[in-house]
Parts: C-alpha cells; structure tokens; sequence
C-alpha cells in the first residue's frame, strides 16, 4: 500500500489506541487463569501483533471470543494441546519471547514460527536457559523447537538484551511448583517494560517483586485469577499523534485516554518532544528504543538531537537507524551513525519536500516518523501497510484532525 500525505494544519482532540503492550499481557495473563470461568479484557484493538498473540494462546487450547473490542477468554487446556503443534508468532517479537518460555514450560513437543525477519532476531537466552536444564531446544528454518518442563530455580540473564526474554520467564515461572529467582546482570534496559509485566501480574492476583534494582523474587505455586479488565491507552503509538505538536507549530493536537500514572516508559516522550524543541538535546534510548524513529523525525523538524544506546534499534522489524538516516536524507536531513551503531546524530537543518518515494521499511513505527514529517513536505510513503502492525487506525485518526491522506494498493 502506498500512503500518500499532503500538507495540512492538524488540528483537535484524538483518542490514543489501547496499549498494545499491556494487551498481550492482559491476554497471556487471562489464558493462563481457570478454564472453567472466563477472563473479559475490554479495549482492544485488532492490530497484527495482538492477534499473533490470540493465535498463540488459541494453539494452546484458550477459548477466545471476540466481540467488537472485547475479547472473552478462557485459560488454556493443557489437554487440548497436541505434539508439534505451531504457534505462528507472525512478525511480533513480543508474542514469540513471550511464548517460547511458556511452550518450554509444557512436556510436549511444540513449534513456534513467525516471518523472515522475526525468526533472525535474538533468542539465545532462552537456548541458554534450555541448554542448563537439559532440555531439547532446536532453531532451523521451519521455526523454533521447544519441549520442556522447565523447572523452578535461579536464572541468571544479561540486563543489557530485551525485557521481553525477563517477562515472558516472568509469565510463567509463579505457575512452577518452586520459588524461582531471575538476577539481571546489570546495566538493566527497558526496565519499565518488566515493571508493566509485574504490573500485569499482579492485577491478576500473581506476585512477583523487585527484591533489589537486579534481582527478580518469584514466588511458585501460583494461580492467575478470573476477571474483567480494560487496556489503558498506548504511549508508544500515542507519541506519533503528539509529535505533531512539534513539527508544525500550528498544529494543535489533544491526545486523550492515557493514564496519567502509567508505567509505559514511553511515556517519556511528555518530557523528550520539549526537550527537541527548545535545544539540541543528547537522548538515552536505552528505556524507550521504540521511541527512536519519532524522536528523531521530531529532531529533524527542530534542532537535530543525539541519541545514545541505540545499538538496539538494529533488531527490530527493521534497523531503525539506519532506515532513519535514508529516509531523513530523502527530506534534506543528514544522520550519522557510529560504528558500533550506539550513537545516532540527526543533524541539524532544514526539511525540504521529498524528490524521492519514501521506503517504509516493513516498519510500522518507520511508516508512522515518516509521515510525521510528510504532514509537513507532503510525500509518498511505500510499504505503508506496515502500520497495522501495531496502529491500524492511524491513518484513519490523521483525517479526523484534518489532514488528507489518500491510500491506494
């Protein structure tokens, strides 16, 4: 799909999306309660990343019905999962970290697949975990390979790889028939995002702590609990709607229905988007990679920034710096980037209209910086499907505060 955008005032008040990350954790945490009695999670949206999620836990045997944006789930039937079985993780990260420890935790062979460039992302942590307890763990191309049980004990993970490895460990480990302790080599990225999955534990009546800034205590014999629950509003896809603010100073954008006390560490956009606009500030991505290519489509459209532990924006759906710094370039913006690629710098300068079509990259959060910029030039984004990754309404919400976006296959 190509999305083309033509220069506008944005202007009114936008409901942010519901959190994509507290949905698949509310949706885990409720496959994992009794079958017997169901789970409504209310204020969900059909996002690819969130359905591989729903996929996952209906290979696992949950009963998920959906009805608008209410999903009614009943836990998972151990009985009702079959040798081999395949849990497609589609493109979504979180869905395959999350569901590797969970498979792992089952005495039955089970399979988890996902596209190209998922299945190239890092997984060696879990390899490791298997390896030490002797437990059969094989990736090759028809996917990743797991059996378990996996036991109980103390598990020792680098701080510095992604927090989804320390929560999907943490979505299962409380079920275990032993107390497990997870020690985080420091430093300790994306803290806020394991803060979320205790968060979410924890409304499902499950208990796990923080039992010093690199120590995780995780109490055994647990049960998640029946419940009706909302998904609060989405930060990380939130801040491509405030970003607007900073881009043209005529816009006048309200975003409404985030917590105001929300654990999201993308919620440190409310303090980084000022930042942009008053200086030349230096960025720590280290707790908000995701929010790196609208942080630096912002630094374009003011001062230019530097952005700092950014080697992590290379493994995701695309390398965020450098898809970043070809794009940027299409708009009269140069970016550097160091060898070891922790360090970006979107220099300063002027945006001028793009002479050249925009790549999206397969990247919604690429499409979404993209058009930021657009909203400004105009231009012509390929590739722009991606966004129903995580945000399928997005372009639907840029019309509602008076921009025109024309899409076509």
């Amino acid at each position: 799909m190509q999305a083309t955008i033509v220069p506008g005032i944005a202007q009114g008040t936008v409901l942010a999306p519901p959190s994509k990350s507290m949905a698949h954790r509310m949706l885990i945490c409720a496959g994992l309660a009794h079958k017997s009695e169901p789970c409504i999670i209310n204020g969900l949206e059909d996002s690819q990343d969130v359905l591989a999620t729903i996929d996952c836990l209906n290979v696992l045997g949950a009963g998920i019905s959906r009805y608008g944006t209410t999903a009614v789930v009943y836990g998972i039937d151990p009985i009702a999962i079959r040798a081999n079985d395949v849990l497609p993780c589609r493109e979504c990260g979180s869905t395959l970290r999350f569901f590797v420890p969970l498979c792992m935790g089952l005495d039955v062979p089970l399979t988890l697949t996902g596209s190209e460039t998922l299945m190239t992302r890092p997984m060696g942590v879990y390899e490791k975990i298997a390896a030490e307890q002797g437990l059969y763990y094989k990736q090759d191309a028809d996917g990743i390979h797991v059996q378990g049980p996996l036991r109980p004990g103390d598990f020792t993970v680098a701080g510095n790889i992604s927090s989804q490895f320390i929560s999907g460990l943490l979505f299962l480990l409380p079920m275990l028939d032993g107390n497990s302790t997870i020690h985080l080599i420091p430093p300790v990225e994306s803290r806020p995002y394991i803060d979320m999955t205790i968060e979410a534990l924890s409304i499902f009546g499950v208990k796990a702590s923080w039992e010093d800034s690199n120590t995780l205590a995780i109490p055994g014999n647990q049960r998640y609990q029946d419940l009706m629950v909302r998904v609060e509003g989405d930060y990380s896809n939130a801040a491509f709607l405030e970003a607007l603010n900073y881009v043209q100073p005529r816009n006048n954008v309200q975003v409404t229905g985030l917590r105001d006390n929300s654990l999201q560490g993308d919620s440190a956009y409310l303090e980084l988007f000022p930042q942009l606009a008053a200086g030349v500030p230096t960025i720590d991505l280290a707790n908000c990679p995701d929010l790196g290519p609208v942080l630096m489509a912002v630094a374009a459209a003011n001062n230019g920034a530097t952005f700092i532990n950014a080697k992590r924006l290379a493994i995701k759906e695309s390398n965020r710096g450098q898809a970043m710094a070809q794009e940027l370039a299409k708009f009269g913006i140069t970016v550097t980037i160091s060898d070891d690629a922790d360090t970006v710098v979107v220099q300063s300068g002027t945006l001028s209209v793009p002479t050249q079509v925009l790549d999206g990259h397969n990247d919604h959060r690429i499409v979404m910086a993209l058009a930021t910029l657009a909203t400004v030039t105009g231009g012509t984004i390929q590739g722009a499907q991606a966004i129903n990754k995580s945000f399928p309404s997005y372009f639907d919400r840029l019309t509602r505060l008076g921009l025109t976006v024309h899409t076509e296959d």
